[in-house]
């Protein structure tokens, strides 16, 4: 197998993200491949997550997770986002550090990464289909290559059945409804693979 570089890149204010990154982590690990997670930075104001206990608990279990740079970008062969939804968007904080690759964009140094996404929101419909298609959009801007669960293994379906990328929902109690945690492993070790067949290819 070639060796293949993996950047997971999370935002999480629940948690939620945070633990689907951890398993793509895992799945990646088990496909061989060289594994960082990083967080984006975080934009919202400190009086804001510290008026909200799940929020709060989420950047003290984050702390020791390094922030994403442009220079991990160029490092990953392949990147797996994982974001919650905001009004069938993903966040502005993933969208500010999305806004800040165009130096990298510019010099062709995104050119092939291969690319894949999870998401999150609070009921069945609540716009994470349209969160990981947004994000999608911009990785056709850098020529990446999005490596898309689809329909390639029963493990989907089992995990509600979204071809985009793996995603969640999230009850009132910050709880995932659905057990996804093997489709986020698939998802993962999916992304490595097709990564390693770019690698080989370019070589």
């Amino acid at each position: 197998m070639a060796n293949v570089n993996l950047a997971v890149i999370f935002y999480s204010m629940g948690g939620t993200n945070f633990q689907l990154s951890k398993w793509a982590k895992e799945g990646a690990e088990e496909a061989g491949a060289e594994v960082k997670v990083f967080k984006v930075k975080e934009l919202a104001p400190e009086s804001a997550i510290e008026g909200n206990p799940a929020w709060k608990a989420t950047v003290e279990a984050t702390k020791d997770v390094p922030e994403v740079t442009p220079e991990d970008l160029e490092w990953a062969d392949a990147i797996i986002f994982s974001v919650p939804t905001r009004f069938g968007n993903m966040p502005s904080q993933m969208k500010q550090f999305l806004d800040m690759t165009g130096g990298l964009w510019a010099k062709g140094k995104l050119v092939n990464k291969v690319v894949s996404a999870m998401s999150s929101a609070q009921n069945p419909h609540g716009g994470q289909e349209a969160t990981i298609l947004s994000l999608y959009t911009s990785m056709y801007h850098w020529g990446a290559i999005v490596a898309a669960p689809g329909y390639t293994d029963q493990v989907t379906f089992a995990a509600g059945g979204n071809p985009y990328g793996t995603s969640v929902t999230v009850d009132q109690d910050g709880k995932m409804v659905e057990d996804v945690q093997a489709a986020v492993k698939y998802q993962a070790k999916r992304t490595v693979t097709v990564a390693e067949w770019v690698k080989k290819g370019n070589q």
